[in-house]
């Protein structure tokens, strides 16, 4: 067997110039108990940035896996954080490490809203998938999946005190669920396009919602108390149930009987903007409401509690008391009546214009009453803003503006200096240039729309070619632009440093090709020498490396090769080179100057071929595409050498240092990425083995989702989803009870013949996977790979095992819990299958003894664990009331709240009093 080429490979090594992804929103975050409004959390492409506003530093990343962040939860003690991906995935991070231990897998596309519960103990997800879900933070597991929207899920609130869930979608549909039922027993119809935004105010009894026009429009909740239906009939309960669920199916406009609540149209508050709102948010207490639509403009309206909308209405009162006795003298008129409006509720405080169209905000609230604002902005950038709600005429003031290290718009042109230490990226309003190995900004210096670029030699001036059509020479040292030329008359398309390094050559719109020669003039470089026509607009032009020959792509799909000293077409066939060419039909091309022959065309990227680029002093070459996709070539043997993933939009350019070491590629992402080549070599038929197995995986994960037996689909149904996670493990829990299976008959052969000799035989020899768990037995083996199971993917794991593994995992369990091991785990098993498997189980008679010896077992160490539950939280309710008693301190509580709620309750009961009288 002869040697094989080796390769090298490239690995993702930093992402760099972007602040904020426009798919995913903004929260503001508290880090070490610090000062609130202080950190606020950004999507940045697959990881989450955590940012100091006030120092304008990045503190913190959340790292992701592969999948763009969608959405961004807080939780309510300030500790973690939720992230929503774009493949349907969620992750609950720790905001004091950064870590993260407890993943969701249940929604089937993005996740378009998170929010959690008061305590944290739940959160809710909904996904453009029309599923909303309910998750068990503490268990890790999911509880249910509620059905019923018809398109993307935009919004979810918690109604605490009830217990209710309230969802909002594009269908134009809000619905209100009974997470007690896991039903919806409501759905409001009277939005005529999509529901973008809602919020709840006044202590959860108004609700505002924002669909696709100027109207936010507030609903009034009502609860219906239950001793209004003491003495109805039982039977007319069910039967109004099932009418007003049947009502609810079919969409019908009528009111049906309302059980649990009502909610009322109350008004509408108008909006300046006349776009949809993209944003409706209140701070934690529901005192300040703020919204945007698709433009720049932030208006921020502050709600008033009942105490301060009473005192205004008596001051109204007051006021038309007066009018009337001045308009009518002495004369005894009617009582003048004024009129509550919702305006006296919901007062617009202030608009903020920010810089740039806004993409997500979040507003909190201070003690000393100044609203915080965190703005995403669509060109990048994240501002904040202050508002002093205490002021008769608030406006909103500029804190901090987070513009340092990103490009407002795409870069479309990267290069590397000559000794590899810097990056130059330019877009189209500013060009940077990047300190590598700390990924820092070493300049910055505005410019024209930018297409391509390159540093002179000696790395002390830069060079761009523009959309316009001219030539810019930056000096490094002073930022400062040297000078511009004109050199097309349309864009500047490409251009090229010579091999010799003495001059470049341009090509542009303007169906030109030019060449330039550097002169040090005053510091100044540049000077044109001449001009060559071509037939069609120049895309691309670049020299041979021994500088004889010139390539120059047209507009017309041809290449032409001219002899750099004449300018000729190379029509003799007097070198061996090759050249490779992609474009916007997908496919790559080698070519051979030998004969001028194509050698081998290899379609490159689903879609559109963006950039292609040799590794200096080698035949190996990369391509970038539209399909997000970096991939490496060898232009000798035609083969695919590697991909590199990583950006999430498509992949504009890409640069490669002198020495090949490092790569750098810039997208639609806003992101730039940097790849550097490791000393891990790359062997090509393991790596097709591995991506062949990759789409195996990914097609096997995408099969039909198991289905339980005797359920059927209605609103509320198991929250897993099937995933290559959940098959692995359902494979690895069948491989131990075959294990288990195998090892009880060797022991039971064994017995055998010790009973047939009788004498004591060697026992047989141990399985090597038994020996490497520390020689434990093959019953133990199998709950060790239960334990190893991720507790969101044990139900759909388990879901899928044949019934015949059921059967031994029953007689298992029933072990387990008689030894006391852990018991919660099996139960939780045990539960699912009898669910699942309950007609099987109970029509076979095999396992009546087994299932009769579980229900007592289990009833008994169930028993026993709540007993000692019991017992501890006794214990620790004595030793908190003793250590009060001693220190005289509350513990656990805060007792100002406690004072607050019983100053409520008193005036509550004297109000109460007051009214009787």
């Amino acid at each position: 067997m002869g040697l094989t080429k080796q390769y090298l490979r490239y690995v993702a090594s930093a992402v760099f110039g972007v602040i904020g992804s426009q798919k995913a929103n903004i929260a503001f975050v508290t880090l070490r108990g610090g000062e609130k409004g202080r950190y606020v959390a950004v999507g940045a492409c697959e990881h989450v940035f955590i940012w100091d506003v006030r120092k304008a530093e990045k503190v913190l990343i959340l790292e992701g896996k592969k999948h763009e962040v969608t959405y961004l939860c807080s939780s309510p003690d300030g500790v973690h954080i939720a992230v929503g991906y774009e493949d349907g995935g969620v992750r609950i991070f720790n905001l004091l490490n950064g870590e993260s231990n407890i993943s969701f897998s249940g929604h089937k596309s993005a996740v378009s809203v998170i929010r959690y519960d008061a305590l944290g103990a739940r959160l809710v997800t909904g996904s453009r998938d029309t599923d909303v879900i309910v998750w068990d933070i503490i268990n890790e597991c999911g509880l249910y999946r509620l059905k019923g929207h018809k398109d993307s899920i935009t919004q979810i609130l918690f109604l605490e005190s009830k217990n209710l869930l309230i969802t909002s979608s594009k269908d134009s549909f809000v619905k209100w669920w009974d997470l007690g039922t896991q039903h919806c027993f409501k759905t409001m119809v009277g939005h005529r396009t999509e529901v973008w935004g809602m919020v709840l105010l006044n202590q959860e009894s108004r609700l505002l919602t924002g669909s696709a026009d100027s109207e936010l429009r507030a609903w009034d909740i009502q609860y219906i108390e239950e001793g209004k239906e003491v003495g109805e009939p039982q039977e007319k309960k069910v039967r109004t149930l099932l009418e007003n669920e049947e009502e609810d199916e079919e969409g019908l406009d009528e009111e049906p009987e309302e059980r649990i609540l009502s909610c009322k149209k109350a008004g509408s508050v108008l909006r300046e903007a006349r776009d949809r709102v993209v944003s409706l948010v209140t701070d934690a207490k529901a005192k300040v409401l703020a919204c945007h639509g698709l433009d720049a403009t932030l208006e921020v309206f502050t709600v008033l509690s009942e105490k301060e909308v009473q005192k205004k209405m008596d001051r109204k009162l007051k006021k038309a008391k007066k009018k009337a006795k001045s308009q009518e003298g002495e004369e005894d008129g009617p009582e003048p009546v004024v009129e509550r409006k919702l305006s006296d509720e919901i007062q617009k405080l202030a608009n903020i214009k920010a810089s740039s169209k806004i993409r997500a905000m979040d507003c909190l609230l201070v003690p000393n009453g100044e609203i915080k604002l965190a703005l995403l902005l669509q060109n990048n950038t994240v501002e904040t803003y202050t508002l002093k709600t205490t002021e008769k005429n608030p406006t909103g003031t500029k804190t901090s503006r987070l513009t340092l290290g990103r490009h407002r718009t795409d870069v479309r042109t990267l290069a590397f200096s000559s000794d590899n230490i810097a990056i130059l990226s330019a877009s189209g309003e500013t060009v940077k240039v990047w300190n590598r190995s700390t990924l820092q900004v070493i300049r910055t210096m505005g410019c024209e729309y930018a297409l391509c670029s390159l540093f002179v030699p000696g790395d002390r001036q830069i060079i761009l070619g523009t959309k316009s059509g001219k030539i810019q020479i930056f000096d490094l040292a002073s930022g400062s632009l040297l000078e511009m030329t004109d050199a097309h008359d349309g864009a500047l398309w490409s251009m090229c440093l010579s091999p010799d390094q003495r001059g470049i050559v341009t090509g542009g719109a303007d169906k030109t090709v030019k060449f330039w020669d550097f002169e040090l003039i005053k510091d100044q470089d540049s000077g044109k020498t001449h001009t060559h026509p071509a037939d069609e607009d120049v895309l691309c032009v670049r020299y041979s490396p021994d500088q004889r020959l010139l390539a120059v792509s047209l507009l017309d799909c041809t290449v032409k090769i001219f002899y750099t000293d004449t300018l000729k077409v190379n029509h003799k066939h007097s070198i061996y080179a090759l050249i490779g060419t992609g474009s916007a039909d997908r496919n790559v091309k080698i070519w051979g100057l030998d004969f001028g022959d194509c050698h081998r065309s290899m379609f490159a990227h689903d879609d559109s071929v963006m950039f292609l680029q040799f590794v200096p002093k080698t035949h190996l070459f990369f391509t970038a595409g539209k399909d997000r996709k970096i991939k490496q070539w060898d232009a000798d043997k035609f083969e695919h050498i590697q991909t590199l993933e990583g950006h999430h939009r498509e992949v504009w350019c890409l640069a490669i240092s002198a020495n090949g070491d490092h790569i750098v590629s810039s997208s639609h992402d806003k992101s730039l990425r940097l790849w550097e080549r490791t000393r891990e070599p790359i062997i090509l038929e393991e790596e097709k083995e591995m991506e062949r197995e990759a789409e195996f995986e990914e097609s096997l994960a995408k099969g039909d989702e198991p289905v339980v037996p005797g359920e059927t689909k209605g609103e509320a149904e198991p929250a897993g989803k099937k995933t290559i996670e959940t098959v692995k493990a359902a494979e690895r829990i069948m491989e131990a009870v075959e294990l288990y299976r195998e090892e009880s008959e060797k022991l039971e052969e064994h017995s055998a013949a010790c009973k047939a000799a009788g004498k004591e035989l060697p026992p047989p020899k141990m399985n090597p996977i038994l020996v490497a768990f520390g020689n434990i037995s093959p019953s133990r083996y199998v709950l060790e790979v239960i334990k190893k199971v991720r507790s969101s993917e044990l139900e759909v794991s388990l879901l899928v095992l044949p019934f015949p593994y059921v059967s031994d995992l029953l007689k298992l369990f029933n072990g387990y819990v008689q030894q006391g091991l852990e018991v919660e785990l099996v139960c939780r098993c045990l539960f699912f299958l009898l669910r699942v498997h309950f007609g099987q189980i109970t029509s076979n008679q095999m396992l009546l003894s087994v299932i009769d010896e579980l229900r007592t077992n289990t009833i008994s160490k169930v028993r026993e664990i709540r007993d000692v539950l019991g017992f501890n939280s006794a214990g620790l309710q004595f030793l908190q009331r003793e250590i009060e008693s001693k220190e005289d301190v509350m513990f656990f509580a805060d007792a100002t709240d406690r004072f607050e709620e019983k100053k409520r309750k008193r005036k509550k009961r004297e109000r109460a009093v007051l009214t009787i009288t």
